[in-house]
């Protein structure tokens, strides 16, 4: 969606909404596999060193371009699960310890952020504000002069979460259409959804189902989102390939064209759909002790009961029951 920047010179305002509810663009900030797909600046490569999502905890993350390599942190501060976020952003070494940014310009070393999450009718609104720590005359009267360039960066950044949040709401619509239980193996591909599931196919014999090989460019996308290049409109959305003993393979492609970062251990998940809310939650109870949980159960937008976590011998899972809870 739109942007809306307010300046003023002291502070950095940039208005932004998102066509999910606040709990979604939360728990976007709150998790290093999300981070991995969208958060950093569009001409980079950006990966997660370290994320300790917790009042004093940080943030740290790599940027790759042009043979070059940056590093940024956050230090959080306040963090009220689903309305507000703040930190101090900052460049950083590979320790994460604050440094000087790589600009012929003295910007501050810091800068305080405040994001507000507000919502209506599934809309929500994210509000960010920030403003330099202990700024110099110089270093203020620099942060003032990047105005414009704060609001494109921070623009495509958000962008790139856009994108994040409709693919999962497609991918996710296509996990269950029915409530009845049962267990599948979910895949994430740099690209290579149908090359794989061609190849599982001649492998096991079986049969796509459901609807089969989809690709984003058949689907309808929010028009908020930056237009695809035609190779990303042949990639696959979802796939589904039934095999022997009547186990289901799902998958989609998740290039780094688009924002992803996939690693080894990441793309796949044991996919479990329960046919309750009540076994859902005693299943992922059971399998968090001594676990990550990455991503608590919570009522999702696309209808369903959904939470993810590896569990203590490395195993992800992720949970999705459609039952109504109401």
């Amino acid at each position: 969606m739109q942007n809306e920047i307010l300046t003023n010179k002291q502070t950095f305002t940039l208005v932004r909404e998102f066509d999910a509810p606040r709990k979604e663009v939360f728990n976007a900030f709150a998790d290093a596999d999300a981070l991995n797909e969208w958060w950093g600046p569009a001409e980079t490569k950006n990966s997660v060193v370290k994320l300790d999502f917790r009042p004093g905890g940080i943030f740290h993350f790599k940027m790759e371009a042009n043979g070059k390599v940056n590093y940024g942190r956050f230090l959080f501060g306040k963090i009220e699960p689903y309305d507000l976020l703040e930190f101090s952003n900052a460049f950083a070494d590979d320790k994460a310890n604050v440094v000087k940014a790589p600009f012929d310009i003295e910007l501050p070393l810091e800068i305080f952020y405040r994001i507000v999450l507000t919502e209506r009718k599934g809309i929500t609104t994210l509000t960010l504000t920030g403003s330099p720590v202990n700024p110099t005359a110089v270093q203020q009267e620099a942060f003032d002069s990047i105005n414009e360039g704060m609001h494109e960066g921070f623009g495509k950044t958000f962008d790139k979460l856009d994108v994040y949040i409709a693919t999962q709401k497609k991918i996710h619509r296509q996990l269950k259409t029915s409530n009845k239980a049962r267990v599948t193996t979910f895949f994430n591909f740099p690209g290579k959804t149908e090359e794989a599931f061609n190849f599982y196919k001649s492998v096991f014999g079986g049969e796509f189902t459901g609807v089969g090989l989809q690709r984003f460019g058949d689907v309808e996308l929010p028009k908020e989102m930056p237009p695809l290049s035609d190779a990303d409109k042949k990639l696959i959305i979802h796939a589904e390939l039934t095999i022997m003993g009547g186990h289901v393979l799902m998958a989609t492609d998740a290039p780094e064209s688009m924002g992803f970062k996939l690693t080894t251990g990441n793309n796949m998940h044991i996919n479990v759909e329960p046919e309750t809310r009540k076994e859902t939650k005693r299943l992922f109870d059971a399998l968090s002790k001594d676990g990550t949980v990455t991503m608590p159960l919570e009522d999702m937008f696309w209808g369903a009961y959904f939470g993810s976590v590896t569990d203590k011998f490395g195993i992800n899972w992720m949970f999705n029951c459609t039952e109504n809870n109401k």
